[in-house]
């Protein structure tokens, strides 16, 4: 029998693509890819949805316990609420978001509402704050009243007094400010008074032990460098966790419940330390540490 012919033009001719798609092909192949190196990425640590990335500890009371509810996930808002009939009863909070960071920009919009918690000190009006570098919550004594931190203070005004915002407190804590060893516990910022329940949008700068700053209006109203743990104002915590005169370079991020009613709308946050190989795909050019084990190429 004389041995069949294959037409091997014919076998690929459903595959051939006209002279016009693979010029197209081509030139998209070819052509520079966006750069995106100078997009900042920010997370939500807080969008309205993600409350199982937060975890309260209450004084006297075990890590992931929220205490008469008092942290309420409602209405898109993350709110700090105390019951009518309850008084305070040295039961502060904190809620603390799941991972650490060590440089970063922070931004949260919040506002104040109602009434402060029958009881509460008359410091606590209208006062709350965003805790910067928090030891891990894993590591708080059981009766620990605040967290070994950084404190950017959010204070509300009363209407008629002046009352700085986006102050400094040092629980556990030291700073420095033009080369002296601020040993005050609570250090006023340069900042306007916030009367009324108006969103208020406040940020943070944080690069390390380096240098952090408060941002309220787009202006720094508070600057200090090279925290270091110290000073006491912290009651309850285990030795293990307080090494007096240790660099404070990273930690924690949270918020207090201290009998102030709060809404957070957001809370958002630009890491500043990753990859800065600049032929890694995911490379920031507003990357201020390095951390190349996170490259991907």
């Amino acid at each position: 029998m004389k041995p069949k012919t294959i037409d091997t033009l014919s076998i690929f001719k459903p595959l051939l693509l006209p002279v016009w798609v693979v010029g197209i092909i081509l030139l998209s192949s070819c052509a520079p890819q966006e750069d995106n190196s100078n997009k900042e990425e920010w997370v939500s640590l807080f969008d309205g949805t993600n409350y199982e990335d937060w975890t309260p500890k209450f004084t006297g009371y075990p890590l992931g316990e929220n205490y008469n509810d008092s942290f309420v996930f409602k209405d898109s808002l993350l709110s700090v609420r105390y019951r009518e009939r309850d008084t305070f009863n040295g039961t502060f909070g904190h809620l603390f978001y799941k991972d650490k960071f060590s440089y970063y920009k922070l931004k949260a919009t919040y506002r104040f509402v109602g009434n402060q918690m029958t009881g509460g000190p008359a410091w606590a009006i209208r006062n709350n704050g965003l805790m910067l570098h928090c030891q891990d919550p894993k590591t708080m004594g059981l009766e620990q009243d605040f967290p070994i931190s950084l404190e950017l203070q959010l204070l509300g005004g009363d209407g008629t007094h002046d009352r700085t915002n986006g102050n400094l407190c040092t629980p556990g804590t030291n700073v420095t400010m033009k080369d002296s060893l601020i040993t005050d516990h609570c250090i006023v910022s340069n900042s306007r008074t916030f009367h009324g329940n108006g969103w208020v949008t406040i940020e943070a700068l944080v690069l390390g032990d380096s240098i952090i700053r408060h941002i309220l209006d787009n202006k720094v109203v508070m600057e200090y460098t090279k925290p270091t743990i110290g000073g006491g104002m912290v009651e309850g915590y285990l030795d293990s966790a307080y090494e007096e005169g240790e660099p404070v370079k990273e930690g924690f991020i949270s918020i207090q419940a201290e009998t102030a009613p709060i809404d957070f709308k957001s809370i958002e946050l630009l890491d500043l330390c990753g990859c800065t190989d600049k032929k890694a795909r995911n490379y920031k050019s507003y990357y201020i540490k390095s951390n190349n084990s996170e490259c991907v190429y």
